[in-house]
């Protein structure tokens, strides 16, 4: 059949989703109704810089496919943060899109409609932050349409562009024309930040901050390439800004005072605190803005973190080749459970891509890597963000939420980060919450609880 073509992306008006009566993900927040509540003017951590905005020391990571999109996004840059969007497949969030994609594998046509849906979520998000704040775009740089995604979000006015998932060497060009754009590397050790640090300044660049990501804490895919490796003390905040401050003086570059942005695990006021002591600039939390009211995925979604126990999350190889970590659920458990026979049969073969996408540059099940993971890892991300726990992937961090299993706003968790305040419905079940440190165990497997 014959796919549909969606119009010039960068002239599409932003307009809210139209979800039917049944629709599986809630409609969005009215827009400006998160600017009611704010943060208080008094708090005792200080704001930073990116480019010319100053703003709170809390960046809500990027979280795919679409839990955090435009609503979550902007509801975080309301408040004085930086939200981030993650640009990965958000057409989930439109139905007219998914119509249109309906029984199409044209690659081209499915990347057209991914690029509508991103510039609707962008400009959607810029509406709801009303001037406030900064919205992010994190684009994968293991996305095979990667470099389209960047521009798309150059174009429809994304303040600046988080890349992680491999080294964003073609950063600055991608960007070249949209010099106002912040670029955001994520990395996880001083030897990456060394080597993105010298190609950018052959190309007269250097990043507007950096965010270091530490593969023992976080969720979804990691900045390590071997599950053995996400515990490696190299990969520790406080050496790691130590090496690169070091790396910065090494270049030169001293001066120019490089925010550092340390990611993972990081879940109460102290720890930002004690961060921002050591010399980070800001933080960087995933899992507790997914399970936020304002999160964009489905309420069975943040259930299924906000419940889950220390026992079920692990961490397993994804098909991206990438260490991940996610809920075990009951399709990751029948997966792991029978991983090694599918990698012992893995075959390159493009008709195994089932949506017809080829949404990854390297795909372990379309490409036959025996070592890699062997599902199509859209699909099943896609099933979690709708609320499916029976097929879905449910990636997330390591750590303890803030709020245990509560779904609360936005304004309550950047309130708790920024001061350490929590309101009086939750204290005490805040206070009976334990901090629970499982040391990765080997199961028998490649997989780890942990």
């Amino acid at each position: 059949m014959a796919c549909p073509v969606p119009a010039v992306l960068i002239h599409i008006n932003a307009h809210d989703r139209h979800f039917p009566q049944n629709a599986l993900i809630p409609p969005a927040i009215p827009v400006g109704a998160t600017n009611r509540v704010k943060i208080p003017m008094d708090i005792p951590l200080p704001t930073w810089k990116l480019r010319n905005r100053s703003l709170l020391p809390i960046v809500q990571g990027g979280m795919g496919i679409g839990v955090s999109a435009h609503r979550l996004a902007g509801s975080v840059a309301a408040l004085g943060g930086l939200g981030t969007i993650s640009s990965v497949d958000l057409r989930h969030h439109h139905p007219d899109l998914l119509e249109s994609a309906a029984g199409c594998r044209d690659r081209e046509v499915l990347d057209q409609l991914n690029l509508a849906a991103l510039d609707r979520e962008i400009r959607m998000a810029l509406d709801i932050a009303s001037g406030h704040g900064a919205i992010a775009v994190n684009i994968m740089k293991a996305v095979a349409s990667h470099a389209a995604y960047v521009r798309q979000s150059c174009a429809s006015g994304a303040h600046a562009i988080v890349m992680g998932a491999g080294l964003p060497l073609d950063l600055p060009d991608l960007t070249a024309d949209f010099p106002d754009v912040a670029l955001i590397p994520i990395l996880s050790d001083a030897r990456g930040v060394g080597i993105v640090l010298k190609k950018w300044m052959r190309k007269k660049k250097l990043p507007d901050a950096i965010i270091i990501e530490h593969p023992r804490h976080a969720g979804g895919h990691l900045g390590a390439t071997r599950i053995d490796d996400i515990g490696d003390p190299r990969f520790d905040f406080t050496p790691v800004m130590e090496q690169i401050r070091g790396l910065f003086r090494d270049l030169g570059i001293e001066h120019e005072h490089i925010p550092l942005i340390p990611a993972g695990g990081i879940n109460s006021h102290q720890q930002v605190r004690t961060l921002l002591q050591q010399g980070a600039a800001a933080v960087q939390v995933g899992t507790p803005f997914a399970v936020t009211v304002e999160g964009d995925a489905h309420p069975e979604f943040k259930r299924v973190l906000a419940e889950a126990r220390p026992e079920d999350i692990v961490t397993f190889m994804s098909v991206a080749g990438l260490p991940a970590r996610a809920v075990l659920t009951p399709w990751l458990k029948n997966y792991l459970r029978r991983e090694k026979t599918l990698q012992s049969h893995a075959k390159a073969d493009p008709r195994r891509c089932v949506q017809g996408l080829n949404c990854l540059t390297v795909c372990g099940l379309r490409d036959g890597i025996a070592g890699a993971g062997q599902f199509c890892i859209d699909t099943r991300l896609a099933y979690a963000l709708k609320g499916d726990v029976r097929k879905g992937l449910f990636f997330r961090g390591a750590e303890n939420l803030p709020f245990g299993t509560a779904i609360r706003p936005v304004a309550d968790l950047l309130a708790y980060l920024m001061t350490g305040a929590i309101t009086a419905g939750l204290a005490a079940v805040h206070s009976c919450q334990t901090r629970v440190d499982v040391r990765c165990r080997n199961t028998g497997s490649p997989h780890r609880v942990t």
